[in-house]
């Protein structure tokens, strides 16, 4: 059974009745898929594996078929790929130590423009901030770089490198509204930055989790903020106070005893509150969150692959729309749609 603790206290609910409907395989990747994440208007999804390639996939005919296929650029697995707020620039992070930012701009098609070097390991994740100045890299170094792009963007210069986590960075992630960095690492913590002056610190350590933190996700308002982690549960913080970049973040809910397994992904859904999981029991679980009469949670489960999901990313256009990938070398399409019976915790 699943259990629930800290903050308030929730109450499983079996108001709800959805289910995870298959849609379509997207089938290409030679080996393992480690990532895949929407464009921001959402006709564009990005995937990237172990085969050292990112493929970029597109609506033809009502189905998604691949219109791309990026090489050259690493020579190691490239471990994820994220779009910028304009859609027209896409970076890679690879196990080779560099970043590439991909740019279409002038052609159409995702072309080399840069690459970015410095970590001394694996580069595993990268997102620009939400106005597009800035750009966020993180690694096994244990470091966190922040770079600042140009005027005209041609250019990216590391403004900062933040050394406040002891292990693995796992992933970063910026504020949707403020400038806000968020990581999170395999020393079990989520750390939180913001700009003082010229420069980036430390501003607090999110602790409660008892092993590696994944992934982390904000709500659409950014009042939220989800973690997943190899502990198998999910916590669930909240903006204490006024929206502001230095307010004091704190754990309202942590739900457990759902996950067999490692959780290693988590996505927020910007367009209908629904919370997608990727486990390393082969499983997507899409929770619903509703506080508006008390708290309730409610759960539908999905067998998704033939091996662990390692990432789910929602359609930020289309409500329902989930994307995941997988160790089994495919990607799959689900809509959330409305089910007679479905499993609830």
């Amino acid at each position: 059974m699943a259990t629930a603790s800290a903050g308030e206290s929730i109450q499983f609910s079996s108001t709800q009745t959805l289910k995870l409907q298959h849609e379509q395989t997207l089938l290409g990747h030679e080996d393992r898929v480690w990532c895949v994440v929407w464009s921001p208007k959402g006709n564009i999804l990005a995937s990237c594996g172990a085969d050292k390639t990112v493929r970029i996939w597109a609506k033809e005919d009502g189905k998604m078929v691949c219109r791309n296929v990026l090489s050259g650029e690493h020579n190691r697995t490239i471990r994820s790929v994220s779009f910028s707020p304009c859609g027209n620039l896409l970076i890679s992070c690879s196990f080779d130590g560099t970043c590439c930012i991909w740019d279409r701009s002038k052609s159409g098609e995702f072309e080399s423009m840069i690459t970015l070097e410095g970590h001394e390991n694996e580069v595993k994740w990268a997102r620009w901030s939400a106005c597009g100045e800035y750009l966020a890299t993180c690694s096994r170094d244990k470091s966190v770089w922040v770079w600042e792009a140009s005027e005209d963007g041609s250019e990216y210069e590391c403004s900062g490198i933040l050394t406040h986590h002891s292990q693995d960075v796992k992933q970063v992630l910026w504020h949707p509204s403020m400038e806000l960095l968020v990581s999170a690492s395999y020393d079990n913590k989520i750390n939180l930055y913001c700009q003082d002056d010229d420069d980036w610190t430390l501003h607090q350590s999110l602790t409660g989790h008892d092993n590696t933190v994944w992934a982390i996700s904000f709500n659409a308002t950014g009042r939220r903020l989800i973690s997943c982690s190899a502990d198998q549960s999910l916590k669930v913080w909240e903006l204490d106070g006024p929206m502001k970049k230095t307010g004091v973040w704190k754990c309202m809910l942590t739900v457990s005893g759902d996950h067999p397994r490692v959780i290693y992904s988590v996505d927020w859904c910007k367009n209908s509150g629904m919370v997608a999981t990727g486990c390393e029991d082969d499983v997507i679980r899409v929770y619903t969150l509703d506080d508006t009469d008390g708290l309730s949670l409610s759960v539908v489960h999905a067998q998704a692959h033939e091996k662990d999901v390692n990432c789910v990313s929602w359609n930020p256009k289309q409500a329902g729309v989930l994307a995941s990938c997988s160790d089994d070398r495919t990607i799959r399409l689900w809509q959330v749609v409305a089910a007679t019976e479905t499993k609830l915790i």
